[in-house]
C-alpha cells in the first residue's frame, strides 16, 4: 500500500486503494480542515506535496477550477480530490495545537456545531429609512431606547414565521428562514416582512406622540444558496450564513429606495411564492449597487391568507 507521510507531525501512515488524501487523514484521525465537507468548494484542505507529486493523481475539473482561481502552484493540491498510487510527503493546513481545536467540530461543552454547509434559505434584509435625521435631534439613550423597541417587535414577527435575526447592523438587520424548516421558507419570510410593515405602521402612532416623528423601513428578500456556518472565536462561535446571495439580498434592500417601495423580492425567491402573493409592481430590468448585470425585481403588496 502507498504511503502518506505527514509533516510537521513526521507521522506516516498507509493510504488504502481508491481513497483521497483526505479520506486517509480522517479514517486514521489525523486532524484535517475540511470545511465544505470534502466537496472542492473550498481550499482549507489543500496540502504542500514536498515529494512524490508524481505519485498523485492528475486534477480532476473541480479541483483545476479552484486552481486556477487562486493560482495554485502545482504542488499544491485539494486533499479532498487528489489519490495516491505510490509514497508521498506532504504538509497540510492544521500545523498547531491551536488550529487543531479551532477547527475541531465542537464547541467548548462538546455541542456539535456545523463547520460549513450549504444549503437554500431565503434571506431577509430590513433597514430603517433616514434614520440618521431621525436619530440626529434625540438623546442617545432615547435612539437606543427606540431601537430596542424596533428591533424587539421585529424580533416577534420573524419569529412567529419560524425565521431568526441572524445579525444586527446599526439599524438593519438580516433574519434567515430555512435554516431548520426549509419548508415555504421563501413564503415565510415574506409574510414576516408584511408584518414587519405593519409593526412599523402601529408603532409609527408611539414615536410622533412622544418625538412627533416617525421613520418608515424597506424591506429586501432574497432565496438562494448560501454557506451555513460557525464563525467567530473558538469561545464565542454563532451561526451564521455568507455568500453571493447574501449580498443580492442586501442589496435588494436597498433597491426600495430607488423605486419607491418597501418590499421587494428577487426573482427567485418570487418562484417560491408567486402563487401565494399579489404584486404591485415589476421591475424587469433593475440594477442593483455593487452588483453586475440586470435583475428582475418584484414588489409585493400582500400574501393569500
Amino acid at each position: 500500500m502507498p504511503t502518506i507521510t505527514y509533516l510537521p507531525d513526521n507521522k506516516s501512515v498507509e493510504a488504502e486503494a481508491g481513497e483521497t488524501i483526505l479520506q486517509t487523514s480522517l479514517r486514521l484521525g489525523i486532524p484535517h480542515t475540511h470545511v465544505c465537507g470534502g466537496n472542492a468548494r473550498c481550499s482549507t484542505c489543500r496540502v504542500i506535496i514536498l515529494d512524490g507529486l508524481e505519485n498523485c493523481s492528475q486534477r480532476n475539473s473541480r479541483e483545476q477550477a479552484l486552481a486556477n482561481r487562486l493560482r495554485f502552484s502545482p504542488q499544491i493540491r485539494l486533499a479532498c480530490q487528489t489519490l495516491i498510487t505510490g509514497d508521498v510527503t506532504l504538509r497540510r493546513l492544521v500545523l498547531d495545537a491551536e488550529d487543531v481545536e479551532l477547527t475541531s467540530q465542537l464547541t467548548p461543552d462538546r455541542t456539535p456545531i456545523a463547520a460549513g454547509k450549504e444549503q437554500k434559505i431565503a434571506i431577509l434584509f430590513a433597514d430603517i429609512r433616514k434614520f440618521t435625521a431621525f436619530s440626529e435631534s434625540l438623546p442617545p439613550y432615547d435612539v437606543i431606547h427606540v431601537l430596542n423597541r424596533y428591533f424587539d417587535q421585529m424580533g416577534k414577527v420573524i419569529n412567529r414565521n419560524g425565521g431568526y435575526i441572524d445579525n444586527y447592523m446599526g439599524d438593519g438587520l438580516m433574519a434567515l428562514f430555512g435554516v431548520d424548516q426549509p419548508q415555504q421558507a421563501t413564503l415565510r419570510a415574506v409574510r414576516a416582512g408584511l408584518g414587519m410593515l405593519e409593526a412599523v405602521e402601529q408603532l409609527r402612532a408611539y414615536l410622533e406622540n412622544i418625538y412627533a416623528m416617525s421613520f418608515q423601513i424597506g424591506i429586501g428578500v432574497h432565496y438562494g444558496e448560501v454557506v451555513l456556518g460557525s464563525i467567530g472565536a473558538k469561545d464565542a462561535r454563532r451561526m451564521t450564513a455568507i455568500g453571493d446571495a447574501v449580498n443580492l439580498a442586501s442589496r435588494i434592500e436597498q433597491a426600495n429606495k430607488e423605486y419607491g417601495t418597501q418590499l421587494l423580492v428577487s426573482e427567485h425567491a418570487y418562484a417560491e411564492i408567486r402563487q401565494h402573493t399579489r404584486v404591485g409592481r415589476e421591475f424587469a430590468d433593475a440594477a442593483l449597487r455593487g452588483k453586475s448585470g440586470r435583475y428582475r425585481l418584484y414588489d409585493i403588496v400582500g400574501v393569500d391568507s
